[in-house]
C-alpha cells in the first residue's frame, strides 16, 4: 500500500477515464474539468509511475502495451471502490433517523415500534432522542416529530395530533374527587418546563382556578408522569404521554374534560430534501397507531 503515497488518486483517476472512454474531451466532460486538467493530470501520473500510458497520435490518446494492463486493473479497482461506496448508500437508504423528545420516546413511540419493525423489517430505525430543534437540511435526520405550533422555518411540518391537556392522578387519589372543588384537597405535581398551565383546563371546566397543596416540581414531563402513577398527587397531562398509563388502570382522569392547549404534534421534514419511501412509510404507519390510540380515548370517555 506504500507505493500508492507516490501516486495521486485524481490522476489514477484522470487516466482509467481517459482509456475507457478513449479522449481527453469525454474524460473532461465526465470529470467535469478541463480537457487540459485532464491533460495535466494524465502527463503527471506518468511521470509519477516512470513509464508511458498512452502514445499520442493524430488520432488521439492510445494506451501503450503498460498502459492497456494498467489502466485494465485500474478499472477494475474504480468499480470495486463504487460497489464500496454504494453500500455505504445503501446502508442510509435502509436506515431512518427520527428525531423526538425523550418523553414522546419513552412513553408512547417505543412501546409500539415492534409493530413498525415488523411491517417494514428492511428498515433500520435509529431514533435520535433529543428536545433540540435539529436543522433537517444538514443533518442526516430524516423526520422530526416536534410539539408546538407548527412553525419551524425552513422545514415542512403537517399536524400529527392536537395536544388536549386534562388532569391524571392514581386511581386511589380519583376515588375522592367528587368535584373539580376537591382538588384543593390534592398537591399538584409540577412540569416546570410545561408549555401550558391549569388556567386553560379550568377555563374550559367551566369553573374558578382551585388553589392546590404545594406537591412535586420537576424538570422533565416523564417524571411527572412517574410521581402520579406513584400517587403523589395531580398532574396536568396530555394524550400521548399518559395514552398506555390511562389503558392499563395505572392512571385515571377523574373529570372526563379535556382543554385544547394551542399546541399540537407535528411531523417535520426538511423544505429542500424529496421524502424518500421510508418516510412515507413512517408518517403512514404513525399515524395509524396516533389513530389507534384515540379510538383508546374514545372508548374511555364512552366507559366513563
Amino acid at each position: 500500500m506504500a507505493m500508492l503515497n507516490r501516486v495521486h488518486l485524481n490522476g489514477l483517476r484522470a487516466v482509467e477515464t481517459v482509456a475507457r472512454l478513449g479522449s481527453l474531451a469525454g474524460a473532461a466532460a465526465e470529470l467535469n474539468v478541463s480537457v487540459s486538467a485532464v491533460s495535466q493530470q494524465v502527463k503527471r501520473t506518468e511521470k509519477q509511475l516512470g513509464q508511458a500510458l498512452f502514445e499520442r497520435t493524430p488520432g488521439g490518446l492510445v494506451p501503450t502495451e503498460f498502459g492497456a494492463a494498467f489502466t485494465a486493473r485500474l478499472s477494475a479497482g474504480f468499480r470495486e471502490l463504487a460497489q464500496a461506496v454504494a453500500l455505504a448508500d445503501e446502508a442510509n437508504e435502509c436506515t431512518l433517523v427520527v428525531s423526538v423528545a425523550p418523553a414522546f420516546a419513552s412513553k408512547w413511540l417505543l412501546p409500539r415500534l415492534s409493530r413498525h419493525f415488523a411491517r417494514y423489517p428492511n428498515v433500520l430505525l435509529r431514533i435520535d432522542a433529543s428536545a433540540r430543534v435539529a436543522d433537517l437540511d444538514r443533518s442526516d435526520i430524516d423526520i422530526a416529530i416536534r410539539l408546538g405550533d407548527g412553525k419551524w422555518p425552513g422545514g415542512r411540518a403537517e399536524l400529527l395530533l392536537a395536544q388536549e391537556v386534562f388532569p391524571v392522578c392514581a386511581p386511589s387519589i380519583a376515588a375522592r374527587l367528587k368535584s373539580i372543588g376537591d382538588l384543593a384537597q390534592t398537591c399538584a405535581i409540577t412540569d416546570e418546563r410545561a408549555m401550558f398551565s391549569w388556567d386553560g383546563w379550568f377555563e374550559a371546566a367551566g369553573v374558578e382556578p382551585v388553589t392546590f397543596q404545594k406537591g412535586a416540581r420537576f424538570t422533565d414531563p416523564m417524571l411527572c408522569l412517574e410521581s402520579a402513577i406513584a400517587g403523589h398527587g395531580v398532574m396536568l397531562a396530555w394524550q400521548l404521554l399518559t395514552a398506555d398509563a390511562l389503558a392499563d388502570g395505572r392512571l385515571v382522569a377523574p373529570f372526563g374534560i379535556r382543554a385544547e392547549s394551542g399546541l399540537g404534534y407535528w411531523l417535520v421534514t426538511s423544505g429542500t430534501k424529496s421524502e424518500s419511501r421510508k418516510v412515507r412509510d413512517f408518517k403512514a404507519w404513525i399515524r395509524e397507531e396516533i389513530e389507534a390510540t384515540m379510538a383508546q380515548f374514545r372508548a374511555l370517555d364512552s366507559a366513563a
